[in-house]
């Protein structure tokens, strides 16, 4: 039987807000069994927790942000939601100083690198997947996210930007989730902007923490961070990153097959609403530990490959 895991101890990093600029403090806690992601606002009084749940996806502006029926607002939350989905952790409590949880350096690699300090640790119950039954799909112009039944956990996803940087780059990617795999070839990839919007959201007080540090920047022509990409398709890997991420506020992994084409936040969230409202596309599924054996992209923790085409 696959089991659901948390940390086994506790974890302190920081970093700067996207949003503010400000110093952002962040502690992951351990959890009990079918407790789920909780984010705590340690910075009010009394704390506010608020579950990582779609329905409370408020803002998807530069960000995914939740936000509970008192107002009060938890947002950057997508990529350390992406790492807890690439380690296979179901619960966990994670208190922040601030309003947003801080970007690191724009990837998934500072919160995995965190949560393998912590330790991964093994409850003595059953890991649930929302098993995809029929397809379900969601529009937006041309751009759209769908999900279909598939023995296992894939995700695939691909861009399209009319930019001379995107013009020769592979704007497809394919993964079959497992730990490994998500470590070394997805956590690293860091978001990416224009620097015209960034320019114009600075001289507007938004996205005040965003630089070169945090963020690949391209310009009209190029790339401006000077070490450059980390890969050659760095762009599609952090929007399949985001959208890992972004799907886990659904409550628990896919036994599906996730399909992106130029989808963001908003329509990855409109995608698990339609999940969860269409109950007859979905079941809840336990896979125990013969099946996981046989099936390799089941268990996050089991071997997989990464796909291009």
């Amino acid at each position: 039987m696959l089991r659901q895991k948390t940390i086994r101890r506790p974890v302190d990093g920081s970093g700067i807000g996207l949003h503010s600029g400000n110093r952002v403090d962040m502690r992951l806690l351990p959890a009990p069994i079918d407790s789920g992601i909780v984010f705590r606002r340690s910075d009010l009084t009394p704390a506010v927790e608020i579950p990582a749940n779609a329905d409370l996806v408020r803002d998807t502006m530069l960000c995914t942000a939740l936000v509970n029926a008192d107002n009060v607002r938890v947002a950057t939350i997508e990529h350390l939601m992406s790492a807890l989905y690439g380690l296979g952790i179901d619960n966990i409590i994670i208190e922040v100083s601030a309003p947003e949880i801080p970007i690191m350096d724009g990837s998934a690699a500072p919160f995995v690198y965190l949560l393998q300090q912590a330790g991964i640790q093994e409850q003595d119950a059953a890991k649930r997947f929302m098993e995809i039954l029929e397809p379900i799909e969601v529009r937006d112009g041309d751009k759209w996210a769908r999900l279909v039944p598939f023995n296992g956990m894939r995700f695939d996803f691909t861009i399209d930007f009319t930019h001379p940087v995107f013009r020769y780059r592979n704007a497809h990617i394919r993964l079959d989730v497992n730990t490994q795999d998500y470590v070394h070839e997805i956590s690293r990839a860091r978001t990416f902007g224009f620097l015209q919007d960034i320019e114009y959201l600075h001289s507007n007080g938004l996205a005040l923490g965003g630089s070169l540090d945090n963020a690949v920047v391209v310009d009209e022509f190029r790339v401006m961070n000077e070490r450059g990409l980390r890969y050659d398709d760095e762009f599609a890997r952090h929007k399949l990153l985001d959208a890992m991420g972004d799907l886990y506020l659904i409550g628990a992994p896919i036994r599906g097959w996730y399909v992106g084409y130029k989808s963001g936040h908003d329509l990855n969230n409109k995608l698990a609403l339609a999940m969860l409202e269409r109950t007859d596309a979905w079941r809840w599924r336990e896979v125990d530990g013969a099946e996981g054996a046989s099936d390799t992209s089941v268990d996050p923790l089991l071997n997989g490959q990464l796909h291009y085409r």
